[in-house]
C-alpha cells in the first residue's frame, strides 16, 4: 500500500505540473544577423528557459534543441495554411519533415508537457498564428480549420497522435465583452462560427486553447487606457463583475476567455498564454523600466501559482502556463504594428540581457548574456563633419537607409529620441552600415558619410557593432552582402 500511496503521489505532482511547468519563451528568428541556434539554446538552458515556442520548423533551430531537454512548441505560419488545407499529402509531409523525423532522429521534445518517466509525453504543434487577427481582414479565416484538421490527421497516420497535440494560437481579439465585464465574454460575432469547430476540435484531442494576450497594445492604442492597471502591482481600481473584482488587465482578459469558452459549452479546456511581454523601444511608453516591471510582475505571478499555493486568476486559481514575448529583439520584424515590434526581447540582438529579471531560475536570480558572440570591427558609418543638413541628398540618403535597416529607436520617447539632426542621420546611416556586415560600399553615401573608430553612442542611444553572421546550412541564409550590389543600384538611381 506503501508503494501504491507513493506511485498516486508522485502521479498527482505530476499531473498538477501539465500547466506551468517552468519558464517559457518566444524563440522568434526575424533578424538580420541571427545568433547561432546553439549559442541560443546555450543561453536558454543557462537561464532556465525549459520551453521554447516557435514560429516555424528551421531545421537548424530544431536540430539545436535536440537532446537538450527544453520542452518545444513549433510552428506552422500562416502563410502555409492554404496548401495544407488544400491537400492531406501536403500536411503530412510536413509532419514527417518537421515532427516525426525530429522526434526520431534529433530527440526534439517537442513542447513536453508531462516530464515524469510514469506518463507518456504530450507535443504541440502550432497551426498558424493569430489568423484571425482582426487586421488579416478574414485572408486566414477558410484555411485554419482546414489544415487545423489536415495535421491532426497526419498525426493520427504518423501514430503520433497521444503524444503531439495541435493548437492555434490566436490574438485575444477573437472574443470580447458585451458589458465590458469578463462574465459578459464571447467569440466576436463576425467570426463565432469559426471560432466553435476549431475549438471543438481541440477539445476532442484534449489539446488546449493558445491565447496571446498584450497590455501594452491596449496603453498602445488607447491613450485613455489606465497604465496601472496593466501591471501586477495592485495600484490599479479594480473592475467589480459581480462581486469578482479585477486589479489588472491579464487577470480580467483570461477570465474573459474563460467565460467565452464557458458560454459555449468548453468551461474544462486548458489554456495557455502564448505571447506575453512588454517591448523595451520603439514608443514613448515601450522602455526598460516598463518591461522589467510588466515582467518581473508577471513572473512573480507564474512562481506564486505555481510553488506557493499563490492564485491565477480568479475563475483559473491554479498554475499558469505562459510563454514570454520574447526572447531576442528582431531587427527585421514587420513595423506596421508600430516601432516597438522589434524590441520585444528580454535579451538584445546578440543575446545581452537588457535588465535584471528574475526568472528564479539561476542562483543570481539575474539573466545570464550569451557567450561565444564574435563582434564585427569597433568602427562606425556616421555623417561627415563639414556635411550639411540642406545638402540635397540627405533626405533621400536617409529615407533610403532606414528603409533597408532599423530606425525604429528614433523618435518621440525612444531610446535615440534625444539625438539632434546630425545624431539621427548618423545613426540611420551606421544601421544600414551594420546591418550590411560594415563593408565599405554600404558607408558612401554622397557626400555625407564617413567611417570612425571612435564609438558615436550618446546617453541612452547606443550606436551597436553587429555580430558576425550566421548561415544556416538548411534554411537558405544567404550574406547580405549579397544585396548590397542591388541596394546601392536602387540608391544610386534615386540621385540621377
Amino acid at each position: 500500500m506503501g508503494l501504491v500511496s507513493l506511485f498516486l503521489g508522485l502521479v498527482s505532482l505530476f499531473s498538477s505540473l501539465t500547466v506551468g511547468s517552468g519558464i517559457g519563451a518566444n524563440w522568434g528568428t526575424q533578424a538580420t544577423h541571427p545568433l547561432n541556434p546553439n549559442i541560443v539554446v546555450r543561453l536558454l538552458r543557462e537561464n532556465g528557459i525549459q520551453k521554447v515556442k516557435l514560429f516555424d520548423a528551421d531545421y537548424d533551430t530544431l536540430r539545436a534543441l535536440g537532446k537538450s531537454g527544453i520542452e518545444v512548441m513549433v510552428g506552422i505560419p500562416n502563410d502555409m495554411l492554404a496548401p495544407l488545407a488544400a491537400k492531406m499529402k501536403n500536411a503530412e509531409e510536413w509532419v514527417s519533415k518537421n515532427v516525426s523525423k525530429h522526434i526520431t532522429t534529433d530527440n526534439v521534445n517537442i513542447r513536453s508537457v508531462l516530464c515524469s518517466p510514469f506518463l507518456p509525453l504530450f507535443l504541440y504543434v502550432a497551426v498558424g498564428n493569430e489568423p484571425f487577427l482582426q487586421t488579416y481582414n478574414g485572408t486566414f479565416l477558410s484555411t485554419t480549420l482546414p489544415a487545423l484538421q489536415n495535421i491532426q490527421s497526419a498525426l493520427i497516420k504518423a501514430g503520433l497522435s497521444n503524444q503531439v497535440k495541435v493548437t492555434v494560437p490566436m490574438n485575444a481579439d477573437v472574443y470580447e465583452s458585451a458589458n465590458s465585464l469578463p462574465s459578459g465574454g464571447d467569440f466576436r460575432q463576425d467570426i463565432h462560427d469559426y471560432m466553435i469547430p476549431i475549438v471543438k476540435l481541440l477539445s476532442e484531442y484534449g489539446s488546449p486553447f493558445t491565447v496571446n494576450i498584450y497590455p501594452f497594445i491596449s496603453l498602445y492604442i488607447d491613450s485613455n487606457f489606465p497604465a496601472e492597471y496593466a501591471f501586477f502591482d495592485g495600484n490599479a481600481s479594480p473592475v467589480n463583475d459581480g462581486g469578482t473584482y479585477y486589479y489588472n488587465m491579464l487577470d480580467a482578459n483570461l477570465d474573459t476567455l474563460v467565460h467565452t469558452l464557458q458560454k459555449n459549452g468548453f468551461g474544462n479546456m486548458p489554456i495557455i498564454i502564448g505571447e506575453i511581454g512588454w517591448p523595451t523601444d520603439g514608443d514613448r511608453n515601450a522602455n526598460v523600466e516598463y518591461a522589467r516591471r510588466f515582467n518581473q510582475g508577471f513572473m512573480s505571478r507564474i512562481a506564486g501559482a505555481l510553488f506557493s499555493g499563490g492564485k491565477g486568476t480568479p475563475l483559473r486559481p491554479g498554475p499558469i502556463d505562459a510563454y514570454l514575448f520574447s526572447l531576442i529583439d528582431e531587427d527585421a520584424k514587420s513595423v506596421d504594428p508600430g516601432n516597438f515590434e522589434r524590441h520585444w526581447g528580454i535579451f538584445t540582438y546578440d543575446g545581452q540581457p537588457k535588465y535584471l529579471l528574475n526568472l528564479g531560475t539561476t542562483n543570481a536570480g539575474q539573466l545570464i548574456p550569451a557567450k561565444g558572440i564574435q563582434y564585427q570591427e569597433n568602427k562606425w558609418c556616421v555623417m561627415r563633419p563639414n556635411a550639411r543638413l540642406d545638402d540635397p541628398n540627405v533626405a533621400a540618403s536617409v529615407s533610403y537607409a532606414c528603409s533597408l535597416a532599423d530606425c525604429t529607436k528614433l523618435g518621440y520617447g525612444t531610446s535615440c529620441g534625444e539625438l539632434d539632426w546630425k545624431g539621427n542621420i548618423s545613426y540611420a546611416f551606421n544601421s544600414y552600415f551594420q546591418i550590411h556586415d560594415q563593408q565599405d560600399e554600404a558607408c558612401k553615401f554622397p557626400n555625407l558619410s564617413t567611417i570612425v573608430k571612435t564609438n558615436p553612442s550618446q546617453g541612452t542611444c547606443k550606436f551597436d557593432i553587429m555580430i558576425q553572421p550566421y548561415y544556416g546550412g538548411a534554411d537558405g541564409r544567404l550574406p547580405t552582402q549579397l544585396g548590397l550590389v542591388a541596394g546601392f543600384a536602387l540608391l544610386l538611381l534615386t540621385f540621377l
